[in-house]
């Protein structure tokens, strides 16, 4: 039910003598509507779902374009995680600002029949991109419920070994943002962009292989590697990931250039430099005949990897940055022993995602399943509540973070 006005704010606590026979009152109503819009800006984004039942100025102010911009000036707010489970036609979030899940009407572009298989493949900003089976690309706003797909790659394109999926949005507060597809057969390595400002895909930009005496490239390794299965058996053969991580990749800004990192078949960090047309090979954490579960994510502008891997009857799942002066690997978070060690010879795939300091870590197995959330400055891991639909609990495989912005244009 709509209201007209909006219920006054009454003040309380002792009076001035010469204020004895005052009522000091606030009502939202006096204030203008460009303050008003500046207020409301401030609250959660989960709130907004609520402003069109309050009264009926809010339900103008949240419809307009002002208000989109009064929200535009905010930094940052508390990231949201969507998480990624194909047998569910719904969109599930976790707020990371009030530690819950929520449940999302699912777009209407997603839920028609040639998008109803839809895997999410990148996040950046407000924005989720996702990937149908016909290999187009479909950008949302889960807030708003907003889509739009992308003009159809070229068969020439389309045909080629994709290896990452990135999204960059220049601006978190405009609409503003490129899709960036790293393609090719190794040591053949091409990207391919789509700049949502011209609306076109550009045509495809070769990489050339760096190499130096740090930063090697195996071109030519046909040795056999081996991965760990969703089953829980060693292959010798191309690492395998959930389908929703099989593209797993991050883009970072270093010294004004943009870097796109992916792991490829064999569970290496592949370096792909836009800006200097690029690409490097960085060295193994463990070699390829460990038994071992990696992702990459990135945190506050960096390039970092996450690694569960057993050792001495115990499992360990740690954090590493690489360093390129020492051209080394470094640790700089581990998770706790007796929460790692739970996880001691479960055949555990994982799967990971950053936000800012923070990293969201799905971890997967035939006999549990789990999510947790650690706090790189506090070194916090903190075990996530379970998301319950229709009194059973939900597995994950997977999630993207964004930023909860109604703003944020497709």
């Amino acid at each position: 039910m709509e209201h007209d006005d909006c219920k006054p704010l009454r003040t309380t606590g002792k009076r001035k003598p010469q204020e004895e026979d005052a009522i000091l009152s606030f009502s939202m109503d006096d204030l203008n509507q460009d303050i008003l819009e500046r207020v409301l800006s401030r609250l959660p984004t989960s709130t907004f779902f609520g402003l069109n039942s309050v009264c009926k100025r809010w339900k103008s102010v949240a419809a307009s374009a002002s208000f989109k911009l009064a929200c535009s000036h905010i930094p940052s707010r508390d990231p949201w995680f969507y998480v990624v489970n194909p047998h569910v036609n719904q969109s599930i979030v976790f707020d990371s600002s009030d530690r819950t899940w929520k449940k999302l009407n699912h777009p209407a572009l997603l839920q028609k029949d040639s998008n109803q298989n839809s895997m999410p493949v990148a996040a950046s900003g407000g924005l989720i991109c996702f990937r149908n089976l016909t290999g187009n690309f479909i950008i949302c706003n889960l807030v708003t419920g907003s889509c739009r797909e992308l003009p159809p790659l070229g068969p020439t394109q389309r045909n080629q070994n994709l290896h990452a999926i990135v999204m960059n949005t220049a601006s978190k507060y405009q609409g503003s943002y490129k899709l960036v597809l790293v393609c090719g057969e190794l040591p053949k390595l091409s990207c391919i962009v789509y700049d949502s400002s011209t609306g076109c895909w550009e045509g495809d930009i070769a990489l050339h292989g760096k190499i130096d005496d740090s930063l090697g490239f195996e071109s030519n390794d046909d040795s056999a590697v081996y991965y760990l299965n969703k089953a829980g058996n060693v292959v010798a053969t191309n690492m395998q990931r959930s389908p929703s991580k099989q593209y797993s990749s991050v883009i970072t800004r270093k010294d004004g250039e943009e870097i796109v990192y992916f792991l490829n078949s064999s569970g290496k960090v592949v370096s792909c430099n836009l800006t200097l047309k690029c690409f490097s090979e960085f060295p193994r954490l463990l070699p390829v005949y460990s038994e071992y579960s990696i992702d990459m994510v990135e945190c506050e502008g960096e390039m970092l990897v996450v690694m569960l891997s057993e050792f001495l009857e115990s499992a360990s799942l740690r954090v590493w940055r690489y360093d390129e002066d020492l051209c080394a690997w470094n640790q700089i978070a581990a998770m706790p022993p007796a929460m790692s060690h739970e996880w001691f010879g479960k055949k555990v795939d994982i799967n990971c995602v950053g936000a800012g300091h923070q990293i969201l870590i799905c971890l997967n197995s035939v006999e549990l399943f789990s999510y947790v959330l650690c706090d790189l400055v506090t070194n916090e891991w903190m075990e996530l509540p379970k998301c319950y639909m229709n009194g059973e609990a939900i597995e994950f495989m997977s999630a993207f973070s964004f930023e909860p912005r109604i703003e944020a244009s497709v």
